[in-house]
């Protein structure tokens, strides 16, 4: 079984419908209230974990409710909770956000105990864990945690996937260390300061990320599929034309099915065309793991 690291965050997410969202110092009356468990990384680890993947996941919860429910939810996944640490004086991370008609989102995250989750937390817990080829991270966990974990996927010669997300801006050391980067289009025009909206602006993003020393390059687009390139090939891939629901957890589910794939040791353009089914039938679903699909369902 091939066999996925995830670093990351993990949320309780509190979901909102409504018809629109509100303006500044207005209020709103919604629709139907949701509960259910997200953050990027717990998010990422259950995709890959329903495509198939062992998971070994490593994150940071609260003494509380909240991380009680993360725990008993990630093992209901079959995922390992050994590695999901405990801080006694944060609290969980939540989420809360708002879904319009469209299925477009707001979120604003409180980290709670994600902001902790620390350098030595990461070394401690990646001794423990057997060779492995891929690990997988996101930015909802300290930026000097995201560091250190590329200065060490960089000497143990493990590839390391970076989901930009949220948009931020980061160290110039990371991007020679990293196998590849996956930024969607705001996430991508942040990074490099340049345009990320037609099919001219994506071969100059690619390679600005190059430049940089990243050795792969992966732009989501949303409807419009995405865009990669490394140093012997480049194309692009539509995506499914499906009526979206909920965007949420669109790119976590595509990250996760993505590392999947690559652990399983297939080439590119297999590997993002399953990730792209995944994220195609999550937008689909209300939720952030809820919606992550298992491999029977792609067809």
């Amino acid at each position: 079984m091939a066999h996925v690291v995830v670093v990351g965050s993990s949320n309780t997410d509190l979901v909102v419908k409504t018809e629109r969202f509100p303006k500044p110092g207005e209020t709103l009356v919604g629709g139907d209230f949701f509960l259910f468990q997200g953050g990027k990384g717990a998010n990422q680890a259950v995709a890959a974990a329903r495509m198939g993947a062992e998971v070994t996941f490593i994150s940071k919860v609260g003494k509380d409710l909240f991380g009680k429910q993360t725990r008993e939810g990630l093992e209901k996944e079959g995922i390992s909770t050994h590695l999901v640490l405990e801080d006694k004086e944060k609290a969980s991370g939540i989420a809360l956000i708002t879904v319009n008609e469209q299925g477009e989102n707001t979120i604003v995250v409180a980290p709670g105990a994600n902001a902790t989750l620390s350098p030595s937390d990461i070394q401690a817990a990646l001794q423990g864990i057997p060779s492995h080829d891929f690990i997988l991270c996101q930015l909802e966990i300290p930026i000097d945690t995201i560091s250190f974990l590329a200065s060490y996927a960089q000497k143990e010669n493990i590839n390391l996937i970076l989901n930009p997300a949220p948009a931020q801006k980061l160290p110039e050391s990371i991007y020679e260390q990293l196998f590849l980067i996956t930024p969607n289009e705001t996430e991508a025009s942040l990074l490099t300061g340049m345009p990320c909206d037609s099919d001219s602006d994506y071969p100059k993003i690619a390679h600005w990320f190059r430049s940089k020393g990243v050795k792969q390059v992966l732009l989501t687009l949303g409807e419009k599929g995405t865009y990669f390139q490394n140093s012997t090939q480049e194309y692009q891939i539509p995506a499914k034309k499906v009526n979206a629901v909920d965007t949420t957890a669109a790119g976590d589910v595509f990250n996760g099915s993505l590392a999947l794939g690559l652990a399983e040791g297939m080439n590119w353009k297999d590997a993002i065309t399953l990730a792209t089914k995944a994220a195609s039938i999550s937008v689909t679903r209300m939720g952030a793991q809820a919606s992550a699909p298992f491999r029977s369902e792609l067809v």
